[in-house]
């Protein structure tokens, strides 16, 4: 029975380790691919690893471990050559796939050739850069797929980045709590209606399960789905007024990626559907008038959140409107143990 190790991490997690850093073997949106600019670097760090993410001169991008195989330095402050990257240590060259083509101090050595440094498959859609985590060397990178709201060209959307001081899974506590929308966000441009008590409900779907009120639609935050594909996302919709301009209902796309165990990186595509001369009008409207208000909304969960302390989901009393925060913990708890037992070897 072999125990293997987490790939980046250099050691074997625990069920417990996982869930804090987060799951592996999905895709997960990396950073805003606006902030990689063609011949560029930046370093990030996800699910307590840290990566380097670079584009050659013809805007192709790469991610692999900031980390150099000779000596472990960070090849983030080493030297961008347009394929590769010159560790600023020793001079050794690693390219995009990881493998090291030049060893300067010792040419011809065996490190050369070798691909030494973790590389990731990277996909970039909807502004954003995304990567499959992998959770050993044996996993396979699963088809990417974007969520249907933001694959469909029918749909105009924004995206909004943030990154926020508490552990990822407060997000997704968060998002499966609608009836915090009644409270938190009650002073807001878009859930100041409806009913402050409610009945809820767990719906299964083909790709996940509604967590909605059975007794009101369409007035607040009123439902959300909670959706694996791909990658794992809520999908929702708030109602819009009609000051709020043309198109449709108003979608949000919103996942979470662990930064760290204490840190997460948040992501929120805003869309409607629209078309021609109303597109534009959106989102202009958007632009002008619109975006301020829905940060000032994640502001309110944004100041919530960071403020729990960290082991807030430890001593609980929850109630019906807790279904889906119970549902949720639950799912991810499972696959904690399932990649734990897998990297144990059982």
């Amino acid at each position: 029975m072999k125990v293997k190790k987490v790939v980046g991490t250099r050691k074997t997690l625990d069920a417990a380790e996982l869930a804090a850093t987060g799951l592996r073997d999905r895709w997960y949106p990396i950073y805003p691919s606006r902030f990689v600019k063609p011949g560029g670097m930046t370093k990030v760090t996800r699910l307590g690893v840290d990566w380097l993410l670079f584009r050659d001169a013809r805007g192709k991008l790469y991610m692999i471990e900031d980390r150099c195989p000779h000596r472990s330095a960070p090849l983030s402050v080493g030297q961008h050559l347009g394929d590769r990257i010159a560790c600023r240590y020793h001079g050794v060259q690693v390219d995009g796939t990881g493998t090291v083509v030049s060893v300067p101090g010792m040419p011809g050595c065996a490190l050369e050739g070798k691909k030494a440094t973790v590389s990731l498959e990277v996909a970039e859609a909807a502004d954003t850069i995304f990567a499959f985590i992998p959770l050993t060397e044996d996993s396979k990178p699963t088809p990417f797929v974007l969520p249907e709201r933001l694959a469909d060209e029918a749909n105009s959307w924004f995206l909004n980045y943030a990154e926020w001081a508490g552990p990822w899974r407060f997000y997704m506590d968060n998002v499966l709590d609608p009836m915090h929308g009644a409270f938190l966000h009650r002073d807001s441009h878009s859930m100041f209606g409806g009913d402050v008590s409610a009945r809820f409900r767990i719906r299964e779907t083909e790709r996940g399960f509604f967590f909605e009120k059975t007794d009101q639609r369409g007035v607040n935050f009123d439902w959300v789905e909670f959706c694996r594909g791909a990658m794992d996302y809520v999908d929702l919709e708030i109602p819009y007024a009609a000051s709020a301009g043309p198109g449709g209902v108003f979608g949000i796309v919103g996942m979470a990626t662990p930064i760290d165990e204490n840190n997460s990186a948040i992501f929120h595509w805003r869309t409607r559907r629209v078309s021609d001369w109303e597109r534009d009008v959106w989102r202009f409207l958007f632009r002008a008038k619109l975006e301020e208000n829905h940060w000032q909304v994640l502001e309110q969960d944004r100041m919530v959140l960071e403020a729990l302390a960290a082991d807030a989901d430890v001593d609980e009393h929850l109630y019906q409107h807790d279904l889906g925060v119970s549902r949720i913990r639950r799912l991810y708890r499972s696959d904690a143990k399932q990649q734990a037992a897998a990297l144990a070897g059982e």
